[in-house]
């Protein structure tokens, strides 16, 4: 696991919500920094990639916890 230099709860929020809140999060964290956030919705596994595709983050990891949690890790470009 990357080392995170902020954390995201969005657990039980559903889209557009999980990445409207990385996004606002990300803006505030400097160039380099990694955002682990973590989500339920079934759609930010298409979402989160997608957002950094577009807007030039990198997302470095992704995993599905046993509990069905999604997990993204992500560095602010």
């Amino acid at each position: 696991m990357p080392a995170n230099d902020g954390f995201l709860d969005v657990r039980g929020l559903m889209c557009p919500l999980p990445v409207l809140k990385a996004r606002k999060r990300l803006s505030a964290m400097p160039s380099g920094a990694v955002l682990t956030v973590e989500a339920t919705d079934p759609a930010a596994s298409i979402d989160f990639p997608h957002f950094c595709n577009e807007s030039g983050h990198e997302l470095i990891g992704a995993e599905t916890r046993d509990d069905g949690t999604l997990v993204f890790h992500i560095r602010r470009k």
